[in-house]
Parts: C-alpha cells; structure tokens; sequence
C-alpha cells in the first residue's frame, strides 16, 4: 500500500481521496496499518463483523419474534420446516434443508391452492436475521405489483432451515407457473442483513441451479427493497412469457417503476 495512505505521512489530498473510496463500499480498504498489522480499531472492527456474521448463521427463525403480529394477520403467514430438525443438523447435511418434512407437506398442501401464476416463499437460510429486516417491505411490493399484472397469487409461507433447492419441491406440490424463494444470504464481513431471491419456472424435481435466476445482495446498502421488487416481477414476466427460466433467460431491462433515489 502506498505509503500515503497509511497515516505515517500527513497528506490532505490523499486523506480524501481515500474517504471519497471509502464512501463506495464497506470494504476495508486505504484504512492504514500499524507496522504488518491492521490498526486497533480496525482489527477490532474486523472481529466484531466476524462474530456478527457467525451469529447470523446460527439464529433460528422465529415467525413470532421476526414479524409483528399484524404483519403475520395481514399476509395470513404460517410457518413450515424442512427436514432438518435444528439448526446444527440444517448446517451439517444441507440436503435435509431441501426437502419438506412429511408434516409440513400436509400443511402446505391443506392451505395453499395449486396452479396460481406466482407463488411466494420465504427461506431463512444463512441468515434469518435478513430475512426479518427485508422481507416487510419487499412483500407487498411484489405482491402489490403482481396484482397489477393480473397474476394469481399463491399463499405466502415461511420455511425454517430452508435450503434453495426447496424450490423444487414447492414446484412439485403447488404446479405454480413462477416460484420465488426469499431467502436469507451467507453473511459476510460487510453485512449479515443481505437477502437473496431466487426464481424458477414451472420448478420440479429435475431442476438444478442452471434452471434458476437470482436477484441478490437485497439490503439497505445494497439492492432497495423496490429495485428488486422491478427486478423479480420483470423476470417473472418474461418466464411466464417465454416459459422458461435459468441460464437460457437473459435479464431485460425492467419496465416496472425502479427505485428513483437509486
């Protein structure tokens, strides 16, 4: 690193410069250093992220707790698991985490009609704090903007210890033309609140990541609730379009209104 930027020779200019690189991402980067070492505060900073984002990976996803009680009425949500019992296990054997348990599947089956144009899940993940931060804003806004487009909409529910290959089987169970998986991202040093949503056309057992589109980094400094919202409603629009989803279908430019701060 340039001797400038690591405190050891005053220099206005490069001070600036170094704050206005710092304003564009919340990477460690142009900090200064004590010897081979980062500084006190920055080293402090750094485990601090760390432990955050190891608390992220290991909190449990409490419907109660991650909603209030009005959100839960509202959007009628409920909650279903996978077939792994806690966490620990949802960690150690990510398969279990793309299966449905059988008491779940009844429940699914005995609240959710089948063959609606969308069909909205939300996973916790490798973050279920993401989960409970992006997901009241971003859920009426996709629901809002399918309603606009004269889609039929699924019932909305929550699966804990969800791995993204659930998408396959909401596909088997409910026959819906778009399934969307809100779903919260492996934490990182830079943020634990980052939600992704992975999308998936007519999902069945077969499918793989090739079948699938994402929309990710949904956070408040990353992607805003409302340009996913464009982003998700756009590409089910032209899934149920062209009817397919995946590698094989190139993202257009949405035309559903973005986020004009952005």
């Amino acid at each position: 690193m340039d001797d400038r930027f690591n405190g050891l020779v005053p220099n206005t200019d490069s001070a600036e410069i170094a704050r206005r690189i710092r304003m564009h991402t919340p990477a460690r980067l142009l900090v200064g250093r004590a010897g081979a070492s980062y500084r006190t505060q920055t080293q402090l900073q750094l485990r601090e992220d760390h432990a955050k984002a190891r608390d992220a990976v290991r909190a449990e996803l409490e419907l109660k707790t991650a909603f209030d009680a009005e959100f839960i009425e509202k959007w009628k949500l409920f909650e279903v698991s996978t077939q792994a019992s806690t966490k620990l296990e949802y960690l150690a054997r990510p398969a279990l985490g793309r299966e449905f348990s059988h008491e779940s599947r009844g429940e699914i089956l005995r609240r959710c009609l089948p063959d609606k144009n969308i069909q909205i899940v939300i996973g916790d993940g490798l973050s279920a704090l993401a989960i409970q931060m992006q997901v009241p804003e971003l859920l009426p806004l996709l629901v809002e903007g399918a309603g606009n487009s004269g889609w039929s909409i699924g019932q909305t529910f929550v699966v804990r210890h969800c791995r993204v290959g659930i998408l396959n089987e909401v596909g088997e169970l409910l026959k819906a033309q778009v399934a969307i998986l809100l779903i919260g991202e492996r934490p990182g040093l830079a943020s634990t609140e980052s939600m992704s949503a992975y999308m998936a056309y007519q999902p069945g057992r077969s499918h793989s990541d090739a079948n699938r589109n994402l929309v990710s980094n949904i956070h408040d400094r990353g992607l805003s609730a409302r340009s996913a919202a464009a982003r998700i409603l756009n590409l089910s629009a032209q899934m149920i379009r062209v009817g397919i989803s995946g590698c094989t279908l190139k993202e257009q430019q949405a035309t559903l209104p973005s986020d004009v701060d952005r």
